[in-house]
């Protein structure tokens, strides 16, 4: 199992990960780290572990939120597909009117030319 090191807030860490996913790992401990010094910087040097522990609790606030932004999005998602699906069963019922008012126009039509077929053979 690969190992990379990270750092968080100026200490050094080994840490292992899957194959593949160091670049991620590095990549996400770089964001924690910023992070942490977002935070010692609004809050000055308050004890590592406390700076650690705000840091993770600011990262799942963060988490949660955009938890939630999701849920909305798959909300609108399933409204807008329902929507959708409305309009196609209106769509297809219209469709099917139209087509049989059509037919119904045609037959009349029809009607009508036989009858003046009719009239025009008659003396």
């Amino acid at each position: 199992m690969p190992e990379v090191n990270v750092e968080i807030n100026g200490r050094k860490y080994r840490m292992a990960c899957e194959e593949g996913q160091q670049g991620r790992l590095i990549s996400l401990a770089e964001r924690f780290n910023s992070q942490v010094e977002n935070l010692k910087e609004a809050v000055g040097e308050i004890g590592d572990n406390r700076l650690t522990v705000m840091a993770g609790i600011a990262v799942l606030d963060e988490l949660s939120q955009a938890e939630r932004k999701i849920a909305a999005l798959q909300e609108q998602v399933e409204a807008l597909s329902q929507a959708g699906q409305d309009i196609t069963t209106e769509l297809e019922s219209t469709e099917t009117r139209f087509a049989r008012r059509l037919s119904e126009a045609a037959k009349a039509l029809e009607g009508v030319a036989d009858t003046l077929d009719g009239a025009a053979i008659l003396p």
